[in-house]
């Protein structure tokens, strides 16, 4: 069977979950300590896909000032990213175009897929479903809202970045 590798990044300002997901989508599992990603963190998943196996590189790179840093280097060969904000802090959704942008300059093609997480906090809930499909229309990606904590969307989440980059090949 055919194995094919992509390199995909998980993007966005510091403690919006990134790691968080990524643990969800590999381990199954959540832990409410904060620990902030030093660089990069880079876990697989293996996917069947019909004829082939789609094996993703997930690339966990560390948020805010620290990415400025480092960006151009990691950014370099991604298929595509996911993109996460923090749907209780509203200056999270103003970072998205960011990364984005920073991605899309080294990757014109990279498959985006914007996700707003913490969709389980609804009392502390500031950002739209609308802000965020008006963003993800911007740059021509797909949105969805997420939760580490109950694993919500969670693989729906890797699943869309999955198969966007596939219907690329």
């Amino acid at each position: 069977m055919r194995v094919i590798q992509k390199k995909v990044c998980m993007l966005g300002d510091f403690a919006v979950g990134k790691t968080s997901l990524v643990r969800r989508y590999i381990e199954g599992r959540f832990d409410d300590k904060y620990l902030s990603t030093i660089g990069v963190k880079i876990s697989r998943k293996t996917l069947p896909r019909g004829d082939h196996t789609l094996n993703l590189l997930i690339w966990d790179l560390a948020g805010g000032d620290d990415f400025s840093r480092v960006s151009a280097s990691y950014l370099r060969g991604a298929a595509g990213a996911i993109i996460v904000c923090d749907l209780t802090r509203h200056e999270t959704l103003n970072a998205l175009s960011y990364y984005a942008e920073q991605l899309r300059t080294l990757n014109p093609q990279a498959a985006l897929v914007f996700v707003g997480n913490k969709v389980d906090l609804l009392d502390e809930r500031v950002i739209t479903d609308d802000e965020l499909t008006e963003l993800s229309d911007t740059f021509g990606g797909t949105c969805l809202v997420t939760s580490a904590k109950t694993g919500e969307r969670v693989e729906a989440a890797f699943q869309i970045l999955a198969d966007l980059i596939e219907a690329q090949q």
